[in-house]
């Protein structure tokens, strides 16, 4: 799934994020238009994760 994909759905996929990792905030969240790089790496320094599992993570929800 890429951001496209993603950002039409993109309140759907917070929710589920926030449910599976409640250590993220609305703030770490917040998509905006053509930031995608940015929320990634929001993301990867909240979870610690790299940025191919937070991709990973997201193309499974």
């Amino acid at each position: 799934m890429n951001f496209t994909e993603l950002k039409g759905n993109w309140n759907e996929f917070k929710g589920k994020l926030k449910q599976k990792y409640a250590e993220l905030t609305d703030d770490d969240l917040m998509y905006e238009e053509g930031k995608d790089d940015e929320l990634y790496g929001k993301i990867q320094q909240r979870l610690g994760k790299t940025k191919d599992e937070v991709r990973k993570i997201i193309a499974e929800l």
